[in-house]
């Protein structure tokens, strides 16, 4: 899984592409220009598997077995004594005006061409679509490939379309995280948050917490990336996950004026030149980017080299920082 469209410069996350606030670390690593001119060449079918395999491929295995529904129901938890009490917000299902407004939703969805086939979707995603009638899971698989075709070039297209699936299956998990992973890359850290946050209520699992702590980031609360990153489930991340929390939290780290302490939770993940997968290519960039951060330029302008080098596709501004350094 992994994480770029900030919106802002986070180049002190480690995301690499400093102009863009490249993730899901800097974590929207993808959602670059460079990476949105990789995908261009792609069609539809291509940008929805590297969606599923960026974004939930090592999420779903780690999920827990059953739903964790704690909140659920649509009532207020803090007052059952008295009878179940109904909230007011506008998700709640039993509020006045809620089905008139889910109709209107429906009618202002943005459009879907024709030729968008249901089948280019994850399996996995389709068999949690299984619980919607056939013609609402069509409509909402249809949504979440446009969703992951322009979560790249048009990210705000791309939530516009996560929205309008989460309307219409807001209590499926793997519809909630999509909408999440759109929100992160559109900007809007709040609703990132809420959204990932209610998939993993519905789901249960480890993932996506560094999309959650760098959206704490965008937020201004880099205490709070940083609690997440301590957070029990931190533990049960695989390999890559670790590798973006652990670039999310040093940036938080960096936000927080606090350099040297950056570095070292870099340097736990024992970062090497030997590595050339993107999430090693991104830890490579964070380790160069926090030496140059407390002054070790000529230790950063080798790790900068290391990447410029390993970095074919040009995802992150190696070449351009170590251009500075010199």
């Amino acid at each position: 899984m992994s994480y770029d469209n900030r919106n802002n410069d986070r180049r002190n996350g480690g995301g690499g592409n400093r102009g863009n606030r490249n993730q899901g670390g800097g974590y929207g690593r993808r959602n670059d220009d460079r990476r949105g001119n990789e995908r261009r060449g792609d069609d539809r079918r291509d940008g929805e598997r590297r969606y599923n395999d960026d974004h939930r491929g090592g999420n779903r295995e780690q999920r827990r077995g059953g739903n964790d529904r704690r909140g659920g129901g649509g009532y207020d938890r803090g007052d059952r004594r008295g009878g179940n009490k109904v909230r007011h917000d506008r998700s709640n299902p039993y509020r006045q005006g809620y089905r008139e407004d889910r109709m209107a939703q429906k009618e202002n969805e943005p459009a879907i061409p024709d030729d968008i086939d249901v089948a280019d979707l994850d399996p996995s995603v389709l068999q949690d679509l299984r619980v919607l009638s056939k013609d609402n899971a069509d409509r909402v698989a249809k949504h979440m490939i446009m969703a992951a075709t322009w979560m790249a070039d048009d990210p705000q297209l791309a939530l516009t379309h996560a929205r309008a699936a989460k309307n219409r299956a807001g209590r499926v998990g793997v519809v909630r995280e999509a909408a999440g992973i759109a929100a992160y890359h559109a900007g809007e850290w709040k609703e990132a948050l809420s959204e990932l946050r209610a998939a993993r209520r519905i789901s249960g699992g480890p993932g996506l917490l560094a999309v959650m702590a760098d959206a704490e980031r965008g937020l201004g609360r880099p205490e709070k990336a940083l609690e997440i990153g301590r957070s029990p489930e931190a533990r049960d991340l695989d390999e890559d996950s670790r590798i973006e929390l652990s670039i999310v939290m040093a940036g938080a780290r960096h936000d927080m004026g606090q350099h040297e302490s950056a570095l070292a939770t870099l340097q736990q993940l024992n970062p090497t030149m030997k590595g050339d997968g993107f999430e090693h290519i991104r830890l490579a960039y964070a380790y160069g980017d926090a030496l140059a951060q407390v002054g070790r330029t000529d230790e950063a302008r080798q790790w900068f080299e290391h990447v410029s080098k390993a970095d074919t596709d040009e995802l992150t501004d190696a070449a351009e920082r170590l251009k500075e350094l010199k």
